[in-house]
């Protein structure tokens, strides 16, 4: 069969299988030619950077980005975790599966080990898993990074009445007030105005129940009382506070709720892992195309945008730029590549969105944005950028992949 993209209203259905793996091998192929560029050592070369990495959320985005920094820049053993539908023969899986599946294959080439569980994070059975991993190593993680993103968790302990996981699902939503702006169609370059309606009942508590702190704290708690952290171990959270113009869809809705969440808790980790030597810290991340990002009204119209003025001025990255960046510039910037002082803002993260805040470029962004229309709308914003990070995630657009090519397994990647 031909693999074509399934596309409606900015969703992408499907995936492309050989079009994921050659994606992560690209990603895997820049932080190569970055780690010759820096001259960053592995440990087995007498570097002091991240040995064992234990990744939480690592198929996709920032968590894969971080997963291919560590172990291809710094030579570290990964543990990753992620929930990912198995493809059949007929069927196609979830990206995520097509992206672990050539990481394991690449990390298994560079010799460096790696371990991918296939199970919910949420879930106390999956933290004893990694718990069981590490002891078989004989190994304590030095780093953990915390990067998922579901629409929906599992409560570890709670039951309802007919004996289940009490469910928690996450909403987009502002709070208080209607919100309406600008909804790109990346595809057809058609711009609609759309609306959301403010959360209602339990959505912001059960927001912050799925996407805040709670479950990155049960994480460190079982991780530091099983004795599998390093001295001196790292735990990093992935946040996003954008713009003003989408403050109250983001950082004032539902979603920016569960992120303060997310602050604090780094806050109460901190002082926990101090007792080990170790920190914690949220870092807030540049705004790219994702999943759930691509349906937020007016942020498809944004980024657009902000893609085209980076890009003029040299700032543009994206997750696997930005992550090698997180490591090498923020986190590990010590004598061999040991862990350096991290700068952080008055709030205690570490800031990666300093390009996309900069005040000229959202003072350029701003005047764009004034002037888009769907007539323009290719003309002033990065509407092929956009569109081309948009269909990667799901391993199309991708150069170098031959998508006329009939596939007749898709479990296969090469």
């Amino acid at each position: 069969m031909v693999i074509k993209p399934m596309i409606r209203s900015n969703i992408c259905i499907n995936a492309h299988p050989i079009g994921c793996a050659k994606e992560t091998e690209n990603q895997i192929n820049y932080v190569k030619s970055q780690k010759n560029k820096r001259g960053s050592k592995t440990s087995a070369e007498g570097g002091k950077g991240p040995k064992t990495v234990l990744v939480l959320g690592c198929s996709t985005g920032y968590g894969l980005a971080s997963r291919i920094s560590a172990a291809f820049e710094y030579g570290a053993d990964t543990i990753g975790v992620s929930f990912e539908k198995v493809p059949t023969q007929v069927k196609g899986g979830t990206p995520g599966w097509y992206n672990n599946a050539r990481f394991d294959e690449e990390a298994a080439k560079a010799g460096v080990k790696s371990v991918t569980f296939n199970t919910d994070a949420f879930s106390n059975e999956c933290r004893q898993m990694v718990i069981d991993q590490l002891k078989a190593w004989g190994k304590k993680a030095d780093l953990v990074i915390y990067s998922l993103a579901s629409p929906v968790r599992n409560d570890p302990v709670l039951k309802d009445a007919e004996g289940k996981p009490v469910l928690y699902k996450s909403v987009i939503k502002p709070i208080g007030q209607i919100y309406a702006g600008a909804s790109l169609d990346m595809m057809s370059g058609a711009i609609t105005q759309a609306q959301t309606n403010p959360a209602e009942g339990d959505e912001v508590k059960n927001t912050v129940k799925v996407m805040g702190g709670e479950d990155w704290a049960l994480w460190i708690d079982q991780l530091m009382e099983a004795g599998v952290l390093a001295e001196g171990c790292r735990s990093v959270a992935y946040s996003y506070i954008g713009p003003k113009l989408s403050h109250p869809i983001y950082r004032d809705g539902t979603i920016g709720e569960a992120k303060k969440d997310l602050e604090k808790t780094a806050l109460a980790l901190d002082q926990k892992l101090k007792s080990i030597g170790g920190n914690a810290f949220v870092s807030v991340n540049k705004g790219l195309i994702t999943r759930s990002s691509s349906v937020i009204p007016i942020i498809a119209e944004y980024l657009g945008a902000l893609y085209k003025v980076m890009k003029e001025k040299g700032t543009h990255e994206g997750c696997i730029e930005q992550m090698e960046r997180l490591f090498a510039e923020r986190l590990y910037t010590g004598a061999d590549n040991g862990p350096g002082q991290v700068p952080v803002d008055k709030e205690g993260r570490i800031r990666m969105d300093d390009y996309e805040l900069d005040e000229d470029t959202q003072a350029a962004v701003e005047k764009i944005m004034a002037e888009v229309t769907e007539e323009n709308v290719s003309e002033k914003v990065d509407l092929a950028g956009i569109r081309h990070d948009f269909l990667i995630i799901n391993g199309f657009d991708v150069d170098g992949v031959d998508y006329t090519k009939e596939l007749t397994d898709m479990t296969l990647i090469n």
